[in-house]
């Protein structure tokens, strides 16, 4: 495993982090507490020292599961969480969102499942468009002073809106936007266009998520597996649905063909070509076994020349937003 500087944190983090989505069954999908833990001990043999998890995640039982897995190991770890949508089905209006209500509220109650006193990475799930940055820089600001959290960090927030926090942050002098989180693969490269670029001029750790495209980057669906076409009702998952996306998955195939390597692998060393940490998130220990293979593929510039034009992102054609614009 390497390591690379997370942001401007001074912090080093492993080249791939740990999603644990699939820590528990709470959602009806994902892993048995053993199967989890033989996840968490894969990936920390591995020499893997970033976890990333929710408290919405299989409602609560994965950061239920990872405090377990941290016992007596809590400061090998770069601990990260997020709050926005609750931790419970139909959670009340009161705990969800990205007011300081919810913040404080959720953070008290994550801290107590994880079984830790704070929370290294507490990301914003996702921008609720009424909440403005002022009141999530206010309320990072004063977890931080409480000693309730390390960094902050905004996830599948847009440019102009990571831009505008991690400006007003500065002007303020609150605790800063240390790193932004959101969905990259080969078959999702519209944030080449603005928030890679962000990152980077605003100094910015990047991590992102769905290396694979729910999956369908392994070419596991061609032969009639299920996954996460289905496990989560459709969610998170890229559907092999135009001539592109075939030709993708087609060429990724003939590198893994190329290098000996399983197609996980050469799609999660590519994600890992832009500067990211990219999250793995296996439901067993036999894929996340193969996802951490990818740190010893060193893909040549003529293969990634390949991936990038078979997979090019049609600049002049930008995704429409349904974002309200609240700053």
């Amino acid at each position: 495993m390497q390591y690379r500087d997370f942001g401007r944190t001074g912090v080093q983090v492993a080249q791939l982090a740990l999603g644990t989505g699939n820590f528990g069954t709470g959602w009806g999908h994902g892993a048995s507490p053993s199967e989890s833990e033989a996840i968490f001990d894969a990936y920390a043999e591995a020499g893997g020292n970033f976890i990333d998890t929710a408290d919405v995640y299989q409602f609560g039982q994965s950061e239920e599961l990872v405090g377990r897995f941290l016992k007596g190991k809590r400061e090998n770890f770069l601990l990260a969480s997020k709050f926005s949508s609750g931790a419970v089905p139909n959670a009340d209006r009161l705990v969800t969102r990205n007011s300081r209500k919810a913040m404080v509220a959720s953070v008290e109650a994550s801290l107590k499942r994880l079984g830790t006193d704070r929370i290294d990475v507490y990301w914003v799930h996702h921008p609720d468009a009424v909440t403005p940055s002022e009141e999530i820089l206010r309320g990072f600001d004063d977890l931080a002073r409480a000693g309730k959290i390390l960094y902050a960090g905004l996830s599948n927030f847009p440019a102009w809106r990571v831009a505008r926090a991690a400006t007003l942050a500065e002007v303020e002098r609150t605790l800063p936007i240390a790193a932004i989180q959101f969905e990259h693969s080969l078959v999702r490269r519209q944030p080449e266009q603005d928030l890679f670029p962000a990152a980077q001029g605003l100094g910015l750790g990047v991590v992102t998520w769905s290396p694979l495209g729910g999956g369908m980057l392994t070419g596991k669906y061609r032969n009639g597996e299920q996954g996460r076409a289905q496990g989560f009702g459709g969610k998170v998952f890229q559907p092999e649905s135009t001539a592109q996306r075939t030709a993708v998955l087609d060429t990724v195939l003939a590198i893994a063909k190329e290098t000996r390597a399983s197609a996980d692998q050469v799609a999660i060393a590519w994600a890992g070509t832009h500067g990211a940490v990219p999250i793995i998130g296996p439901r067993s220990q036999v894929q996340c076994v193969s996802n951490l293979g990818a740190v010893g593929l060193e893909l040549s510039l003529e293969q990634i020349a390949r991936l990038d034009t078979v997979s090019a992102h049609d600049a002049d054609r930008p995704e429409r937003t349904t974002t309200s614009p609240v700053a």
